[in-house]
Protein backbone atom coordinates (compact mmCIF):
# COMPACT_ATOMS: atom_id res chain seq x y z
CA UNK A 1 0.00 0.00 0.00
CA UNK A 2 1.09 4.01 -0.62
CA UNK A 3 0.18 6.77 1.84
CA UNK A 4 -0.52 9.75 -0.51
CA UNK A 5 -0.41 13.23 0.88
CA UNK A 6 -1.71 16.10 -1.31
CA UNK A 7 -0.62 19.80 -0.95
CA UNK A 8 -0.90 23.27 -3.21
CA UNK A 9 -4.80 23.70 -3.06
CA UNK A 10 -6.14 27.11 -2.50
CA UNK A 11 -7.87 30.01 -4.06
CA UNK A 12 -7.25 31.68 -7.24
CA UNK A 13 -9.04 34.22 -9.52
CA UNK A 14 -9.79 32.99 -13.20
CA UNK A 15 -6.95 32.64 -15.34
CA UNK A 16 -4.26 32.50 -12.33
CA UNK A 17 -2.49 29.13 -11.93
CA UNK A 18 -1.73 26.52 -8.97
CA UNK A 19 0.92 23.26 -9.00
CA UNK A 20 -0.48 20.74 -6.97
CA UNK A 21 1.91 18.55 -5.50
CA UNK A 22 1.52 14.53 -4.23
CA UNK A 23 4.09 13.33 -1.92
CA UNK A 24 4.36 9.42 -1.95
CA UNK A 25 5.41 6.59 0.74
CA UNK A 26 5.58 3.33 1.54
CA UNK A 27 5.83 1.27 -2.25
CA UNK A 28 8.54 2.07 -5.09
CA UNK A 29 6.98 5.27 -6.72
CA UNK A 30 8.45 4.83 -9.79
CA UNK A 31 6.83 1.11 -10.24
CA UNK A 32 3.52 2.57 -11.05
CA UNK A 33 1.21 4.93 -12.69
CA UNK A 34 0.15 8.06 -11.13
CA UNK A 35 -3.16 10.10 -11.62
CA UNK A 36 -4.90 13.17 -10.61
CA UNK A 37 -8.36 13.12 -10.23
CA UNK A 38 -11.34 15.72 -9.04
CA UNK A 39 -14.72 16.04 -7.39
CA UNK A 40 -16.65 19.58 -7.68
CA UNK A 41 -19.75 19.91 -5.04
CA UNK A 42 -22.74 17.77 -6.42
CA UNK A 43 -20.87 16.09 -8.89
CA UNK A 44 -19.19 12.71 -9.28
CA UNK A 45 -15.27 12.25 -8.92
CA UNK A 46 -13.65 12.34 -12.51
CA UNK A 47 -10.56 12.05 -14.23
CA UNK A 48 -7.93 14.83 -15.04
CA UNK A 49 -4.56 13.49 -15.90
CA UNK A 50 -1.98 10.07 -15.51
CA UNK A 51 1.07 9.90 -15.93
CA UNK A 52 3.20 6.38 -16.63
CA UNK A 53 5.74 5.23 -14.14
CA UNK A 54 8.17 6.33 -16.10
CA UNK A 55 7.24 9.68 -16.84
CA UNK A 56 7.31 9.23 -20.60
CA UNK A 57 4.16 9.37 -21.30
CA UNK A 58 0.88 11.27 -19.83
CA UNK A 59 -2.64 11.31 -20.99
CA UNK A 60 -5.28 14.27 -19.85
CA UNK A 61 -8.81 14.92 -20.02
CA UNK A 62 -10.66 17.07 -22.79
CA UNK A 63 -11.09 19.86 -20.28
CA UNK A 64 -7.65 20.46 -18.61
CA UNK A 65 -6.17 19.38 -21.86
CA UNK A 66 -3.45 22.35 -22.52
CA UNK A 67 -3.81 23.81 -19.81
CA UNK A 68 -2.87 21.65 -16.89
CA UNK A 69 0.53 19.67 -16.99
CA UNK A 70 1.56 16.56 -14.75
CA UNK A 71 4.75 15.65 -13.77
CA UNK A 72 6.63 13.52 -11.53
CA UNK A 73 10.08 13.50 -9.90
CA UNK A 74 10.98 9.80 -8.69
CA UNK A 75 13.97 10.95 -7.14
CA UNK A 76 11.62 12.79 -4.21
CA UNK A 77 8.94 10.15 -4.48
CA UNK A 78 6.26 13.06 -5.86
CA UNK A 79 3.86 13.75 -8.77
CA UNK A 80 2.76 17.44 -10.00
CA UNK A 81 -0.58 19.06 -11.50
CA UNK A 82 0.64 22.15 -12.81
CA UNK A 83 -2.88 24.17 -13.87
CA UNK A 84 -2.73 27.46 -15.54
CA UNK A 85 -5.56 29.71 -17.00
CA UNK A 86 -8.16 28.07 -14.72
CA UNK A 87 -11.38 28.36 -14.77
CA UNK A 88 -14.31 28.91 -12.11
CA UNK A 89 -15.37 25.02 -13.62
CA UNK A 90 -12.30 24.05 -12.37
CA UNK A 91 -13.59 24.63 -8.84
CA UNK A 92 -13.39 21.17 -6.99
CA UNK A 93 -11.12 18.90 -4.52
CA UNK A 94 -8.79 17.71 -6.03
CA UNK A 95 -7.13 13.55 -5.42
CA UNK A 96 -3.88 12.51 -6.37
CA UNK A 97 -4.27 8.34 -6.98
CA UNK A 98 -1.38 5.26 -7.53
CA UNK A 99 -2.56 2.89 -9.96
CA UNK A 100 -2.13 -0.65 -9.13
CA UNK A 101 0.10 -1.72 -11.58
CA UNK A 102 2.94 -0.29 -14.22
CA UNK A 103 0.74 -1.50 -17.01
CA UNK A 104 0.29 1.60 -19.77
CA UNK A 105 -2.92 2.80 -19.90
CA UNK A 106 -4.71 2.76 -16.92
CA UNK A 107 -8.07 1.34 -17.76
CA UNK A 108 -9.90 3.19 -15.43
CA UNK A 109 -10.53 5.15 -12.25
CA UNK A 110 -10.59 1.27 -10.64
CA UNK A 111 -7.42 0.88 -11.52
CA UNK A 112 -6.09 3.55 -9.18
CA UNK A 113 -5.93 1.55 -5.11
CA UNK A 114 -4.35 4.31 -3.50
CA UNK A 115 -6.04 7.76 -2.47
CA UNK A 116 -4.56 11.04 -1.00
CA UNK A 117 -7.46 12.94 1.20
CA UNK A 118 -7.22 15.72 -1.78
CA UNK A 119 -6.70 19.53 -1.75
CA UNK A 120 -9.40 21.95 -2.39
CA UNK A 121 -9.66 24.18 -5.32
CA UNK A 122 -11.19 27.03 -5.55
CA UNK A 123 -11.78 29.38 -8.72
CA UNK A 124 -13.43 32.76 -8.72
CA UNK A 125 -14.97 34.34 -11.49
Amino acid sequence: QVQLVESGGGSVQAGGSLRLSCAASGRTFSAYNMGWFRQAPGKEREFVATIKWSGEATYYADSVNGRFTISRDNAKNTVYLQMNSLKPEDTAVYYCAADRSPLWPPRGESDFASWGHGTQVTVSS
